[in-house]
Parts: C-alpha cells; structure tokens; sequence
C-alpha cells in the first residue's frame, strides 16, 4: 500500500523530520503562518516542540514500509528520501512540495521522478546550499545586474555550529568527482580541489570546491557560464587537514558505510550553534560584478530552516507572485527584488556591494 498524502487547502503544512535540528527551526519559523503537522521516526521526541508551536506530531520513518496519510496544504522534507517515498506520495496527491535536503544526484534523481509522473502541483526542488538561500541571492544579484555570466560561491563552515547528521552528508561526497560548468564547457572535477582564500565578510577563509546543486542548476536557470561553490571552515587548521585527508586518498577509500561514522563525525555538531556566513559573487554579462555577503547570527540550521521557509511561501503563491507549475528551482523566482528584504526581516545580515 502506498503513502496516501492529499491536498486540503485549509490543512496544516506537513513538515517531514520536522522536529530535527532544521526541521525544529523551520517549525518554528513557520508556525506563524500555517498549522503545522510534525512527523519522524520517534514523535515523543517532538512532543515538547509541538506543544511550544501548536502543532501536531505523528510518526513517520521513512525506512518502515508501514503507509502513511494525511491531509494537508503543503509538504516540505527536511530528511534525506533516499526512496523517494515524500516526493511521490506528494506528487500522487496534488500537494505542493518543498525539498531541501537533496544532493546534486538525488536532485538529478528527484527531476526525473517527476518527468515519469508529471505533478500537478508545484515541486519546488530547493537543495542549494542554505534551502535555497544561495540560489535566491545569487538571482537578486543577477537581476541587478541584468543578467549573469558567472556565480562564484565561498561558504564558511562555523565548526561551532549545530549540525544534522543529514546536514553533513556531503562529506560522503568527497571521494565523488563531479560536474561543473566553468567557462562555458562542462568537465569533470574533484572535491576539494581549487583551495585558496576568500574573504567572507571579516574572515579571511581558506576554501575548496564542494559538489552543491546550485552547480548543475545556476547554468540552466541563469545561464551562466560559470557556476562554482567552494567550502572552508572556520579554523583554517581543518580545512587544511581535510585537504590533507584527500591526499592520502581517504575520501576514495573510505567512502563506503564502514567508514561513514568517521566522515561525518569531523562535523556534526549537536551544539548550541555558532553563524552561517557565506559570499556570493556575480559578474554580469556586461562585466558588472555584484557581491553579497551573508551572515546569520543564528547558524546554519536557521538560515536553512529560513529557505525553507521561503520555498514554501513559493509553492503556496504567497510571496507575492502566483504558485509555479511543475518543478521548479528556487533561482527561478519571479520576485528576486524581493530576496534581500525577506532575508534581512527574518535577521539575516546581507552586505550588497
């Protein structure tokens, strides 16, 4: 039997994992403007969080075979759906969704998906780094610009910071080469390679290339020539050790389940958090260049929780534009004039120079 997820237009928004570390901040976030419906594995768990929000919260492990249903306005995973369990059941039911959890692969994945059962409802595919957020200014700076040409990316990673373990999937992904575009032609590169130094706000950050979405999306979106996303920490000293790592071959080696503990332990922090703070550069087809630089005091899970949001308010026709059609990515916003506004209102500091 399959999951049974159908559309009711005065129902609450189903957050998938919505009492995790991301799933907890969008709850948050969201309760404001919708009921809400929490679900994941253990709902005991989210008790506390449901009760401080006014939501509901029910179990939903998306690795037990046991069916689910609900009715509700909209969905949003903030879990890996490595079967594509939420995606399909949303898709089958007419509901608008929001993924923020995909890496390039399982977005990849997730398109075709939708091109062999073409949804009714928007599908907001929103797994660039932040929920999003780096593809939505990356769009507001590319409009400034009338049009871009190339969109560089440098993340600082706070180490301090709380951190999902699906939040750190990503260094699975180093021993994996992937592709970019960059001047126009796409090649083959690998993870963590192109390391220098970028300033990122007031911190001068070594960095390397990460495989993200916005990589593979930005050149169809915006068609730029150019899409590039680099990563480095805030101590310089374990960028440089995971650049070590590499080396030795371990991301190629240890790519496996045995060692998948050890990857992810190097980051996933279940702390009381550190800042997200991230520069976004876009040279425009004229020679035009806009930075932004953005930094959210409450860390990484809530400038990705804060994605969330907005994507949600996409699919909903309730930032200000009609709901999209299909699947759609979050660079293809009608409204970008709009993104730096929604950002700074929800405290995020955003540098525009």
């Amino acid at each position: 039997m399959d999951d049974d997820i159908q559309l009711d237009v005065t129902g609450p928004v189903l957050v998938v994992g919505g009492y995790g570390t991301v799933g907890g901040d969008l709850a948050r976030l969201a309760a404001t403007s919708w009921p809400l419906l929490l679900t994941g594995r253990t709902p005991e768990r989210g008790a506390a969080l449901a009760e401080e929000v006014g939501a509901a919260v029910r179990r939903w492990d998306l690795s037990d075979p046991e069916p689910f249903s609900a009715k509700v306005r909209a969905v949003i995973s903030t879990v890996n759906d490595p079967e594509d369990r939420v995606l399909l059941a949303a898709i089958r039911g007419g509901v608008p969704y929001v993924d923020i959890t995909r890496w390039t692969a399982r977005l990849q994945r997730a398109v075709a998906v939708a091109a062999v059962n073409p949804p009714k409802a928007p599908v907001l595919l929103s797994s660039s780094w932040m929920g999003g957020v780096t593809a939505l200014v990356a769009a507001a700076l590319a409009a400034e610009v009338g049009g871009a040409s190339a969109v560089e990316i440098a993340i600082r990673y706070d180490l301090k910071d709380r951190a999902g373990t699906d939040s750190v999937e990503f260094m699975d992904r180093l021993g994996l080469d992937y592709e970019v575009t960059e001047g126009g032609q796409r090649r083959m590169i690998m993870p963590l390679s192109g390391a220098g130094h970028v300033a990122i706000g007031e911190h001068r950050t070594k960095v390397a290339r990460i495989d993200t979405p916005e990589q593979f999306t930005l050149p169809l979106v915006l068609g730029v020539d150019t899409a590039l996303t680099r990563i480095g920490f805030s101590a310089n000293s374990s960028t440089s050790t995971l650049l070590a790592l590499k080396k030795t071959g371990f991301f190629r080696w240890g790519r496996g389940e045995k060692f998948q503990s050890t990857r992810r332990s190097m980051l996933y922090s279940p702390g009381e958090g550190g800042s997200a703070c991230l520069r976004i550069d876009v040279r425009g087809r004229g020679g035009q260049r806009r930075t932004a630089v953005l930094t959210d005091p409450a860390g990484q899970a809530h400038l990705t929780a804060l994605g969330g949001l907005l994507g949600l308010r996409r699919v909903l026709g309730e930032d200000g534009a009609a709901a999209p059609r299909g699947v759609v990515f979050p660079e293809m916003t009608p409204v970008p004039q709009d993104v730096v506004a929604a950002l700074e209102k929800a405290g995020v500091g955003v540098e525009v120079s």
